[in-house]
């Protein structure tokens, strides 16, 4: 599943005759989209609270690809981006920090920690994209995170997350997406309506070669858009949002989302939640 249908060239190292698998490069090509997510960010701030935002939190950044970009966007712009795991840090620090300006590396601030335990300025916006969040499988939880990123925003700051749903989401189904030099599979083991939980995997296969499997896993709780407003203003947010994505003239989405009150019947749609403080 991918947020919008915007993709970045894909390229493929090669050693002898066989290619070398990358898996965080595929996953930015397959899911990932971060200039167009920081420029939705930036507009959706320039709407609601009429002026530009300057620091930007992205949690469970992994690579924090996104902290890179917001930095490109305005020589004031700072960006502190927190995740536990290591791994995708240092991947993030020699693919997305190294190419940038010397003046822009010092506005990137990648962390190892723990978004419920974050130690980093106030931000103008916190994101948490790719659905990171749904690793809190409890109300209690997510209830304790939300209220955690509130205190962590800037008198005017805004809280975005992306949620997904619709039918196909209750049926263990595979998604198969091809692109140039390789093809990106979504697939979801079943859905469990009494703790609304599933479990949900990404495979790669480049061309000519064989399918690698369960190369990123996920268990989620599949929380709805009603439960995450519910929740936002319980813990203190003085507004929520919903911007709902439009439909292109295949059915599937067109990558521009519009904040509306309705959404529509599918199959299978992305929006995004955003809080007021």
């Amino acid at each position: 599943m991918k947020n919008n249908n915007t993709k970045s060239k894909h390229r493929v190292h090669k050693s002898g005759t066989k290619k070398i698998f990358n898996k965080y490069e595929l996953y930015l090509d397959a899911v990932q989209s971060p200039d167009t997510d920081v420029e939705f960010f930036r507009k959706v701030h320039q709407e609601l609270r009429k002026k530009d935002p300057r620091i930007f939190r992205e949690d469970f950044c992994g690579t924090f690809a996104m902290c890179a970009e917001w930095v490109k966007l305005h020589p004031k712009n700072i960006s502190y981006g927190l995740d536990l795991d290591p791994e995708p840090l240092a991947y993030g620090r020699a693919h997305h920090l190294s190419p940038l300006t010397e003046q822009q590396k010092k506005r990137v601030h990648p962390m190892e920690q723990n978004v419920m335990k974050a130690n980093v300025p106030a931000a103008d916006i916190i994101a948490a994209m790719n659905f990171s969040y749904f690793i809190f499988h409890s109300r209690e939880l997510l209830k304790k995170y939300f209220t955690d990123v509130l205190k962590g925003l800037s008198s005017k700051g805004l809280f975005l997350v992306d949620v997904f749903g619709g039918s196909a989401c209750y049926d263990e189904n595979e998604e198969k997406t091809k692109y140039r030099k390789f093809s990106y599979f979504w697939h979801q083991h079943g859905f469990d309506p009494v703790t609304a939980k599933a479990k949900f995997s990404i495979h790669f296969q480049l061309k000519d070669q064989r399918k690698i499997e369960d190369v990123f896993t996920y268990d989620w709780r599949m929380w709805t858009i009603p439960e995450i407003r519910e929740i936002m203003e319980e813990v203190g947010f003085k507004k929520t949002h919903v911007y709902w994505e439009g439909t292109n003239k295949k059915g599937g989405g067109n990558g521009v989302f519009t904040r509306t009150e309705k959404g529509e019947e599918c199959e299978a749609w992305v929006a995004y939640v955003v809080g007021e403080k």
